[in-house]
């Protein structure tokens, strides 16, 4: 590790992680700005309404395709050296959609940049927080500098694609370039040399199965692979449902609506420590089930305002849902298998029900299904997995 002559090893890694922080807030707002532009893209090149869910799908796919890999790439190598390399290939999918190349391929380039970058941006928390406490602090402020990306990068994609997808692309490329630069400021913090790519990537499926037999990592895998499902489906359902229930065609204030959720995401995982203890992580399927009530209110509601309060309250919910789950399956999937591995292991499975919820929801789409009644099996689904935490609490409470 590179500390520098007369500063305390603490000081180093709170300053590491500052920069983490900041490093993460503008690749995850480039993130965030993509897919807004990728709408832009899709609505002037004359693809099918449904094809943002293609493009969507295929920027999953490559995170569950490369689940496998990159947990061990995390672990064997300097993660501040991954968080630069997964911003590199990012950028090559920016370069791709500058180039003409189709929306999906182009999308799924980024999702392969962001397979490789999250196993490093997560991995790396461990290392430098002290202590339990400290860890959950630093998940909750790293999911709340995520959200306020979210909100900015969803806004600032909607406002510039309106105006010149070109200059949007540019701004994207230029984000992902400065948190490339400030990944060498991230102390060099070398990984395990043992390990093998081929023989660890074939290890992955112990590591998914060891990682899925504790109750604790269990439930964690469950209750966020769920979140992020119905999160993914939700988000383009609402793309559709705003023009329809409340008149608003206009990509810019779409974008701006729908970040709303992340304003309310933000505040939730902020609040975090002080609502959701990581011992009582057990609990929170009860901000599930809050998530659960409040999405079945959508198809009953016209008014602006109204839209407002309930996306900032699943948002809330959300946001105090994950973050003492993700707190959880880091410090005991650290012990098991590896920091880098449980985060492949994590974003494999909450990738693959995001997936499937975002192929369901495509597919229901193009029968021309109504939004509502997709929104309302949306929340459905969401119940059922609500419902299985909620069973399983009792147990993971013993532990």
């Amino acid at each position: 590790m590179n500390i520098m002559p007369g500063v305390s090893p603490q000081t180093t890694n709170q300053r590491a992680l500052r920069t983490l922080m900041f490093t993460q807030f503008l690749s995850a707002f480039a993130d965030n700005m993509i897919l807004f532009i990728t709408l832009a893209v899709i609505a002037k090149g004359g693809f099918p309404g449904f094809y943002i869910g293609v493009v969507q799908a295929a920027f999953l796919l490559a995170y569950v395709v490369l689940a496998p890999f990159v947990g061990a790439i995390a672990d064997r190598n300097a993660k501040s050296r991954v968080l630069l390399a997964g911003n590199a290939i990012k950028g090559l999918g920016i370069v791709c959609l500058f180039a003409g190349i189709d929306p999906a391929v182009s999308y799924a380039v980024v999702g392969m940049g962001a397979a490789v970058y999250s196993p490093a941006k997560y991995g790396i928390l461990p290392q430098l927080a002290p202590d339990e406490h400290a860890l959950l602090k630093a998940n909750a402020k790293i999911e709340g500098y995520t959200i306020m990306a979210i909100l900015a990068g969803s806004v600032c994609g909607g406002v510039l694609a309106d105006k010149s997808i070109p200059w949007a692309l540019t701004a994207c490329l230029a984000l992902y370039c400065v948190s490339l630069g400030l990944s060498l400021l991230i102390p060099k913090i070398p990984g395990n040399a043992n390990i093998h790519y081929g023989k660890d990537a074939l290890a992955f499926f112990k590591d998914l199965a060891c990682l899925f037999k504790d109750p604790k990592t269990r439930f964690s895998l469950v209750g966020t692979g769920s979140f992020w499902m119905s999160s993914a489906a939700l988000r383009l359902a609402i793309i559709a449902w705003i023009p329809l229930h409340l008149g608003i065609e206009s990509l810019d204030r779409i974008s701006m609506l729908v970040a709303v959720t992340g304003v309310g995401i933000m505040i939730g995982a902020l609040v975090t420590p002080l609502l959701m203890p990581v011992r009582k992580f057990y609990n929170v399927y009860w901000y599930g089930l809050l998530m659960f009530v409040v999405i079945l209110l959508f198809p009953l509601i016209t008014n602006l305002y109204a839209t407002i309060a309930l996306l900032l309250i699943v948002g809330f919910a959300g946001g105090v849902f994950i973050v003492p789950m993700n707190a959880v399956l880091q410090d005991e999937g650290h012990r098991m298998v590896g920091a880098g591995k449980t985060i492949a292991v994590q974003n494999f499975v909450e990738n693959a029900l995001m997936l499937i919820g975002v192929t369901l929801y495509t597919q229901v789409s193009g029968m021309k299904i109504s939004v509502d009644t997709s929104i309302l099996g949306i929340a459905v689904i969401l119940a059922l997995f609500v419902l299985y935490l909620a069973l399983q609490s009792k147990r993971a409470a013993k532990l």
